[in-house]
């Protein structure tokens, strides 16, 4: 089972946390392709099981380079259905509208069919950083990575 996180970061924050995540899901023996947006094409998204996008909030949604790579997804329309997704931001601001760029990702993978776990717990759309990677966010993605990964091989196997 292969999962795909591809993210884009102009300050680093949110390469931080994807790299966080990918780690987090390797050592539950998943292969994790890591990758900044730029790197994928939206015909690479139909070979992984699992799909995790992350993006700095920008006025309340995500990163014209997600956004890009999902406006192109469309061409795949279908061919997503049944596959795990998740999402993950930073922002300068508490009040910055991380949950609202973590659900414009999250509505386009629903609307592909794809399956969004929630968490009753801590961030509830997905792990959000303010600013820098801080103790709270960095065991955000790791309870976020190990869900997403219990959820794939559940799913899959």
């Amino acid at each position: 089972m292969k999962v795909l996180i591809a993210y884009y970061s102009k300050t680093g924050n949110t390469k931080q946390m994807a790299e966080t995540i990918a780690e987090s899901i390797k050592k539950e023996n998943l292969e994790v392709i890591l990758k900044r947006v730029e790197e994928v094409k939206a015909e690479d998204l139909v070979n992984y099981q699992g799909l995790i996008f992350g993006t700095p909030t920008y006025y309340g949604t995500c990163a014209y380079q997600i956004k890009k790579l999902l406006d192109e997804s469309v061409a795949f329309h279908g061919k997503l259905d049944g596959k795990i997704g998740g999402a993950f931001t930073s922002s300068n601001n508490i009040g910055g509208g991380n949950e609202t760029a973590i659900s414009s990702i999250l509505e386009a993978m629903l609307i592909h069919g794809m399956i969004i776990q929630g968490d009753f717990q801590g961030d509830h759309y997905g792990p959000v950083a303010i600013g820098a990677l801080d103790k709270r966010a960095e065991a955000n993605c790791q309870r976020f990575a190990k869900r997403f990964a219990d959820l794939l091989k559940k799913i899959s196997g």
